[in-house]
């Protein structure tokens, strides 16, 4: 397939830019020995990595006609990165600066690349000001289909005006399409590490984050066409299942043949580690039965797994809640790996002996990471060690990502550092990445705890966001209009969609106050908000007595105007949908989709209050006119609203 040539030189241009910034990176004498030398290689490696992926991208690109959206601002680059390259072919990478408009009066989006040219050419003793290179830039535009008009403002910003005609195509593609992402050069594999409780321990607050902000990232690159594996990384291994198949042996003697009635496993759990720290005898048995588990006896493997299916079970009530899959893999899976790691380590001589521990340092860190300990057993350094080989070599994965409390941060840098140290994988071609978040916190901004200072189990959590939800419906006299169906079902969208929304709404990398009654407020940037607004707005295709057919019928054969400023307004926001995904592509940050989400339904509630979609007889209330562009402009938006929703893993209902 042929690359259409503004999209080449793009791609061309990306590549030359990134090529420049990694040889800078080389440059050995902006590599002297500083407090900054980690963190420029660090970029180094993140700056190859993009430029391989643009190389990549070289060879498959959308062809002219694309089902896909367009995204009208990276569109807008490669136009003036054409005109600035032909109006100062003497600078050899450019600066390209193009970004939506503040104001509607001086255009819908503004380049500001001239004003830095103006700089770089005076330093070459070059006399032009910005405005004479603006215009010079505006000389070589060329022939293009979204530009109506341009000016030049000020000292020598342009301001660009986009043709309404090619927004309303858009737009039209959009509705006859539906939601297309672009097509991928080459379709990758994804692992998302997260979730992660511990079993016999009960999920809480703390899990709560990793599992919705891991299943919002798997849904964003599925949506986007990847191959994503979604990996629970369950704490099934280690130490404390010798108190607990010691404390089962003693309370459950007959297991072997008959199934223990573990009603309470965090009871359960408490009462063994009480007894492992009081009863010396009990220590002594807990320690033989974790050697008797290692060694894989039959008995003990036994009760092993009758302790994981009873807590994979009350995981198993959050995930249905919460609407999230994932496959299982916890530090069991890597035992065996592990002894090879180790013995990898060896041979390649990175093993120190250090107090009786084996220890690895990787340059540039100070810490160093612990594979063996003094009593010859693992740790999670040589399981997270197992588990990266693994998803590297035997799933072969492109990209990988943990998603884990912030607090994580500088094992997980270590445990990258020495995969890339021992050439496990480049991230010229491999993207391996931590997306930390911050803790969750009470409205007295303090760790979130119960008010005896336990810490929140999740499914109590889950249960108080139902009841609360319930009561904001009934509040609202709901329960009088919707059928009990429908009144359930709408009490699950508003409280599980309000406790993910709250969470996602937030940079991760902060903390963030709990707060069920923000997050249930129908005012401002919440779930509860937008969820009303989207009913609101498919409302109005039923009081206008049309359904989808109808709708799809209208979009064939209608032209979307944008006369109204309002619709213009709506129409171009519509349309940012496409770059808002790629910047959390890139950035993995899932409050910007929040944001957008926001700012779309505000947008629409404008346009909503001074353009007439369906209009009525004063007196009879009856329907006389229906203004069906509006109408696609209110399906437009709620398209685009749904797929926001989906991706966040919030479930809309159709009436609330």
């Amino acid at each position: 397939m042929m690359l259409r040539s503004a999209d080449l030189v793009e791609c061309e241009r990306q590549i030359r830019t990134l090529s420049a910034e990694i040889e800078s990176l080389k440059n050995p004498r902006a590599l002297e020995p500083s407090p900054q030398l980690a963190s420029l290689k660090e970029e180094n490696a993140k700056l190859k990595y993009r430029l391989n992926t643009l190389k990549r991208s070289l060879q498959a690109d959308p062809a002219p006609g694309s089902r896909a959206m367009l995204n009208i601002n990276q569109r807008l680059q490669q136009v003036f990165e054409d005109a600035i390259r032909a109006a100062c072919p003497q600078v050899a990478d450019p600066p390209l600066a193009v970004t939506p408009g503040r104001d509607p009066k001086f255009g819908d989006y503004q380049c500001n690349s001239a004003m830095a040219l103006g700089q770089m050419l005076k330093a070459r003793g070059e006399k032009v000001t910005p405005r004479e290179i603006a215009q010079k830039i505006l000389e070589n535009l060329p022939e293009n289909e979204l530009i109506e008009k341009t000016e030049i403002a000020g000292p020598g910003f342009i301001n660009i005006h986009i043709r309404k005609p090619f927004v309303s195509k858009l737009l039209t593609n959009l509705l006859l399409n539906g939601v297309q992402p672009p097509p991928l050069p080459v379709r990758k594999k994804v692992i998302v590490d997260f979730s992660s409780p511990n079993i016999a321990k009960e999920m809480h607050v703390g899990h709560l984050r990793s599992t919705i902000i891991g299943d919002s990232m798997c849904r964003l690159f599925e949506f986007l066409g990847y191959e994503v594996v979604r990996l629970n990384h369950v704490g099934d291994w280690g130490t404390q299942f010798g108190m607990l198949i010691a404390h089962l042996q003693d309370k459950f003697p007959d297991y072997v043949t008959s199934s223990p009635p573990i009603g309470d496993l965090q009871a359960f759990y408490k009462e063994s580690k009480k007894r492992f720290d009081e009863e010396e005898d009990f220590k002594k048995r807990a320690y033989r039965c974790v050697v008797r588990l290692q060694s894989k006896e039959p008995e003990i493997i036994k009760a092993w797994t009758l302790i994981c299916d009873v807590s994979r079970a009350e995981f198993q009530r959050v995930y249905d809640c919460l609407q999230v899959k994932l496959i299982e893999r916890g530090e069991s899976f890597y035992q065996e790996m592990m002894k090879a790691v180790v013995e990898e380590l060896k041979q390649k001589g990175v093993l120190e002996l250090d107090e009786g521990r084996h220890i690895v340092f990787v340059p540039g860190q100070s810490i160093p990471l612990t594979v063996v300990k003094s009593d010859g057993g693992f740790t999670y350094d040589t399981s997270d060690l197992a588990a990266i080989h693994q998803r590297i070599f035997q799933e072969r994965a492109d990209i990988i990502i943990y998603v884990t409390d912030s607090g994580q941060s500088t094992h997980f840098q270590l445990v990258f550092a020495a995969a890339r140290m021992l050439g496990w994988y480049d991230p010229l071609t491999t993207r391996v990445e931590h997306a930390g978040f911050g803790v969750v916190l009470g409205e007295d901004k303090k760790k979130f705890k119960t008010r005896s200072g336990d810490t929140v189990r999740l499914m109590d959590l889950l249960d108080e966001g139902l009841k609360r939800s319930m009561d904001k419906l009934k509040d609202k006299e709901r329960d009088k209009v919707l059928t009990p169906e429908e009144l359930t079902q709408a009490q699950r969208s508003v409280a599980y969609g309000c406790i993910k929304y709250a969470d996602l709404s937030h940079n991760r990398i902060n903390d963030y106050v709990f707060s069920f009654d923000k997050m249930l407020d129908d005012r401002g940037n919440t779930a509860a908000y937008l969820l009303y607004a989207l009913t609101r707005i498919r409302s109005i295709s039923r009081l206008a007595s049309l359904d989808g057919g109808a709708l799809a019928a209208a979009a064939a054969s209608t032209p979307i105007l944008l006369d109204h400023d309002k619709e213009w307004k709506l129409g171009k926001c519509i349309l940012r949908f496409p770059e808002v995904l790629n910047k959390i592509l890139e950035d993995l940050f899932l409050h910007g989709l929040c944001d957008y989400l926001y700012e779309l339904a505000t947008t629409f509630t404008e346009f909503y209050d001074s353009c007439y979609c369906v209009e009525k007889d004063r007196q009879t209330g009856e329907v006389v006119k229906v203004n069906m562009w509006r109408m696609l402009l209110c399906e437009a938006t709620a398209t685009v609203m749904a797929k926001g929703f989906d991706i966040l893993g919030i479930t809309p209902v159709s009436r609330m």
